[in-house]
């Protein structure tokens, strides 16, 4: 039986290679996903197809080589916890940025059934503006 913390990182190695059908598929059906107020896609979305349409559709459509690269998996029960790096390149203003970042993820009954981010939403602002980019 494959644990939860298998689940996550098998959503990761799958994001990394920009497979979104294998990042959804371990994802319930009223799966509750949040992205932190002031991030491009801020708000709790319900469901995979809202996820894939305002998180990933979105986020790959508006930047350019966007990614997260995991440093850290942390196994906490139900709960799993992912430390990593967001990085990539606003298309309107060509700036670049790197965020530290932290995803709280909760498995029952082998689905993801909620997901939220934690992240300095402060970098990605500026790289989406004309202010001056700062590196972590």
């Amino acid at each position: 039986m494959r644990t939860n913390l298998n689940i996550i990182a098998d959503h990761y190695t799958a994001s990394a290679r920009q497979d979104l059908t294998s990042m959804m598929a371990e994802v319930a059906p009223d799966v509750h996903w949040t992205e932190m107020a002031g991030f491009p896609c801020a708000g709790t979305w319900v469901g995979p197809e809202q996820v894939v349409e305002h998180v990933f559709k979105a986020l790959g459509s508006e930047w350019i080589d966007y990614r997260f690269e995991l440093a850290e998996l942390i196994d906490a029960g139900d709960r799993i916890i992912g430390v990593g790096l967001y990085s990539g390149t606003y298309k309107k203003t060509g700036k670049s940025m790197q965020a530290r970042v932290a995803h709280i993820w909760r498995i029952k009954e082998g689905k993801i059934v909620q997901f939220e981010q934690f992240t300095d939403t402060l970098f990605v602002a500026q790289a989406m503006t004309s202010q001056h980019s700062v590196a972590p």
